[in-house]
């Protein structure tokens, strides 16, 4: 698949937020052009006016429903070509403008992938046609269970069977792209005698049959509409069984899964890099003895994502030597968004530090990119875990295998 990076026009026509959302286009017609210039248009236009409110903490779903519209959340479904680089390059022309949006476009793309990824017919039909096209919303609750499975902190839902499907109770301390006729995918761990643990289910969530609970205020992204959600002995029947056992499905969907959030960290570095352009005329004389200038940047951004869109080529590539280039991807990404944005303030100086300033919203979304499930630490950590098992301690001896 040629890049699809390269298809963003150079000048992009912008939207305005007061313009009215435009019917959805067949699925013919969301082609990579199609779809990069539409997005790049709202990003460009109604999504760069609304960052600074989005940041503080207006959810934007008339955008997202937009971009639904315009294709970028759902070309990476199957039923669309599987198009993982479209995917990854949609929501790093949103990041670009606001790194709040491009995590909720990840949260809905993951939604979207355990949706049709079920198997399950009653929630990869119109269910997705419909979540595909952002005409209903649908985020992710898989923090705590990806911790949990690589035994960094315990489950905190728990099943228990019962004729026709499962009890499910708990509490989770934030998720997503939530709220009141929306839902999520969530996993539990589904106890028998003693309160062991035999394995965990994967189902899709009703934010209505669940409480949702204000979260203490975060120092940016307040825009992504997160709770705190409790279970109550909620009931799951097996329409809403996504896997059941859990463990192989995020098996084979976590490279997706990783690989996708990679828009989010190229959209906040490319952002960054703007606002170090935006006064190189003015300050270049002075912040050429800056270190991390733009042309570094601009360097390193344009090669880590031509290895990302690499990587998107094969997504559910099992092997373990795959994964470990995508959570190593996926761990740069971070690291780069990092830089990018402190240069980017230290370039703008104090314009850029006013609190409506873009460079001082971006050193808040890098931070967020940097801690996001799965963090750095996590990434490094799957890394090291994985390494090991490929080449366990002691295999070379001597300098020889």
């Amino acid at each position: 698949m040629p890049s699809a990076l390269a298809l963003r026009p150079a000048h992009a026509p912008a939207c305005s937020a007061a313009e009215p959302l435009p019917a959805r286009p067949d699925a013919d017609e969301w082609t990579d052009a199609a779809v990069l210039a539409g997005t790049t248009a709202i990003a460009d236009g109604a999504l760069k006016a609304a960052a600074a409110a989005i940041d503080g903490g207006t959810y934007p779903l008339d955008i997202m429903a937009r971009l639904g519209a315009a294709g970028a959340l759902g070309v990476h479904l199957d039923r669309f070509g599987a198009r993982f680089g479209l995917a990854v390059a949609a929501m790093q022309a949103a990041s670009r403008s606001c790194g709040a949006t491009g995590f909720l476009m990840w949260c809905h793309d993951v939604c979207g992938l355990y949706l049709e990824q079920s198997g399950n017919p009653a929630l990869s039909g119109a269910v997705l046609d419909d979540h595909a096209a952002g005409r209903t919303f649908g985020g992710t609750a898989l923090s705590n269970p990806m911790k949990a499975f690589a035994g960094i902190e315990p489950i905190l839902l728990r099943a228990r069977r019962v004729p026709g499907g499962y009890r499910v109770s708990g509490m989770l301390p934030w998720v997503s792209h939530i709220g009141p006729g929306q839902y999520c995918g969530a996993i539990a761990g589904v106890t028998g005698a003693g309160d062991t643990i035999s394995h965990e289910i994967m189902f899709r969530l009703d934010c209505d049959r669940a409480e949702l609970k204000p979260c203490p205020h975060f120092s940016g992204m307040e825009g992504t509409s997160t709770w705190g959600v409790r279970l109550d002995d909620v009931f799951v029947g097996q329409d809403d069984i996504i896997a059941d056992p859990a463990r192989p499905f995020i098996g084979r969907i976590r490279g997706a899964f990783i690989l996708l959030q990679c828009g989010m960290g190229l959209g906040v570095a490319e952002g960054s890099l703007d606002d170090m352009l935006a006064v190189e005329e003015a300050l270049g004389h002075v912040n050429q003895y800056l270190d991390d200038r733009p042309e570094t940047i601009a360097a390193e951004l344009a090669e880590l994502r031509a290895r990302v869109l690499r990587l998107a080529e094969t997504p559910y590539d099992g092997a373990p030597d795959y994964l470990i280039d995508v959570l190593d991807a996926r761990a740069q990404v971070s690291e780069l968004a990092l830089r990018a944005s402190q240069s980017a303030l230290l370039h703008q100086g104090a314009r850029g530090y006013l609190m409506s300033a873009a460079p001082q919203r971006r050193i808040r979304e890098a931070h967020f990119v940097a801690i996001v499930t799965p963090a750095i630490k996590h990434l490094r950590r799957e890394m090291a875990r994985l390494s090991q098992e490929i080449l366990p301690t002691g295999s070379l001896q001597g300098g020889r295998p």
